[in-house]
């Protein structure tokens, strides 16, 4: 009899919000994180919190189902250990001990753990490094019960606060008002005499509502790539996205393309929050993270040297040893391609990817390769790839395929880099082409070949009785990268 297949060990975390609670169970330990499910319910656990000093009773009641629905799953998947964050509303209400006995019995033996508002930014803070290694800038991450604020100084969290901003408590502050919400909001950011001391490139914000204003925008500006983390707008734009949203009257906020129902609501007092922290922090970008608060949890269970690694790097090394055909390649394509460099290559990690996913549609089927190759890499999910490094993966996989590289379908990646990396693109996937025609993708065979410039001329060398020859698709190959760099073809057999 067949046995079920033996997986990675699973660990489930549930974020248990003042407006929403969320299951997402992670397999595996490695520098991405693998979510194999993930599942919210938008139940406003904390609405009336901020005049009752209570949670709402009927969203309690409908949390305990829930949550005795997301002990099921996790259990079910084989998840272990599972664990409850719970965050300003429980730590908040004056019920939140009896919630949290409740808690307990429908889902016995999961780990139960009431956040400070500290331990909620720097776990926040945690999820967003673990894809951004390098932010440099001020972190918003809000939900329904609370802002929560954190100085990042080149990958280090430096100071951390947290404030009743969150959309549900502000609404109920405010008692529906915005222009008395935007005053509140103001006040409650001067109380953070770190913010707006000096000011910084980026505002990342993370956290539901957040993310939907993000999808509101990318619908609007029909934005070539429908994915919110990593996405980035200048100040004006996010200026004028929170003035539109937080002036709309809720009809018109129901009707805007990608306006979560459940959310609309809030989307005006998060777009206060949003407006408040650019002028406070004097930030020139906006940067969504869909990491946070889980994300943060999954990272603090890696071992350190998983931790170090590149995120870029290891979402294509794991690419590679997935799907590609021989885990000895991409390094020596990466010895191979090493003439191709050009002065002032100011993104030597891209070449380093792209010669780990240049195999990556070995297993597809040959009419569909490239279009298949670059679709799966522009929209692959991982928290390490901006758009910048997804287009341009995307689209040296669709030339290494040897695409039409005029075909409509490669439109996205051409509208989300600039004329220079589009070149370094071509170049690469011209580079690569010829790579595979040469060694059928053997290791050995590569090595037998040496690419070299010599003044104006590109000259490709061959080790004769290698098993390597000029057929006339190397030769057409080589023109083809020659005229991507400018320079005249030459042969060379020794």
């Amino acid at each position: 009899m067949a046995t079920s297949p033996q997986h990675p060990p699973r660990f489930g975390v549930v974020d248990l919000g003042s407006n929403s609670v969320r299951l997402v169970v992670y397999q595996g330990l490695l520098r991405n994180p693998h979510a194999i499910f993930n599942e919210k319910a938008v139940l406003g656990l904390g609405r009336g919190l901020h005049s009752t000093g209570l949670l709402n009773e009927e969203a309690a009641a409908q949390t305990l189902t829930v949550l005795g629905r997301y002990h099921a799953l996790a259990r079910g998947m084989g998840a272990d250990p599972v664990e409850v964050l719970a965050t300003a509303a429980v730590r908040d209400a004056t019920n939140g001990p009896a919630f949290m006995a409740g808690l307990a019995q429908v889902m016995p033996g999961a780990r139960i753990t009431i956040l400070s508002g500290d331990e909620e930014a720097r776990f926040s803070a945690e999820g967003l490094l673990l894809g951004v290694p390098q932010a440099d800038g001020v972190l918003g991450d809000l939900g329904g019960g609370s802002l929560e604020l954190v100085r990042l100084v080149q990958g280090r969290i430096m100071e951390t606060a947290s404030l009743p901003l969150g959309t549900i408590r502000l609404a109920d502050r405010a008692e529906g008002d915005i222009a008395r919400a935007r005053s509140i909001a103001e006040a409650e950011l001067k109380r953070v005499p770190w913010l707006g001391a000096t000011p910084v490139k980026d505002l990342f914000l993370v956290g539901g509502t957040f993310r939907a204003l993000a999808r509101i925008h990318i619908a609007q500006t029909g934005y070539p790539l429908s994915i919110v983390h990593h996405y980035a707008i200048r100040r004006e734009e996010a200026r004028d996205l929170a003035g539109v949203v937080m002036n709309a009257p809720r009809k018109s906020l129901e009707r805007m393309p990608a306006a979560p129902t459940k959310r609309v609501g809030d989307l005006p007092f998060a777009a206060v929050v949003m407006r408040r922290l650019l002028r406070a922090s004097g930030a020139a970008r906006v940067v969504f993270s869909a990491n946070g608060l889980r994300e943060g949890w999954y990272g603090r269970r890696l071992h350190a040297a998983e931790r170090a690694r590149d995120p870029l790097l290891a979402a294509a090394q794991e690419i590679g040893l997935r799907l590609g055909r021989d885990a000895g390649l991409p390094p020596a394509l990466l010895r191979w391609t090493e003439p191709l460099i050009e002065e002032g290559d100011a993104e030597p990690a891209l070449r380093v990817a792209a010669c780990w996913i240049s195999d990556s549609g070995a297993l597809d089927h040959p009419e569909y390769r490239a279009e298949q190759a670059f679709f799966r890499l522009l929209r692959l999910h991982g928290v390490g790839l901006d758009h910048h490094a997804r287009a341009f993966l995307a689209l040296v996989a669709a030339l290494r395929y040897e695409a039409d590289p005029q075909a409509p379908w490669l439109a996205p990646a051409r509208l989300l880099l600039s004329a220079a990396s589009v070149r370094r693109a071509e170049i690469l996937g011209a580079a690569l082409r010829l790579a595979y025609t040469l060694s059928g993708g053997v290791p050995s065979l590569l090595d037998a070949t040496q690419l070299e410039r010599r003044g104006r001329r590109l000259v490709l060398r061959l080790e004769q009785g290698a098993g390597v020859f000029a057929g006339e698709s190397v030769l057409r190959r080589l023109e083809v990268l020659a005229l991507a760099l400018g320079l005249d073809p030459s042969l060379e057999v020794a």
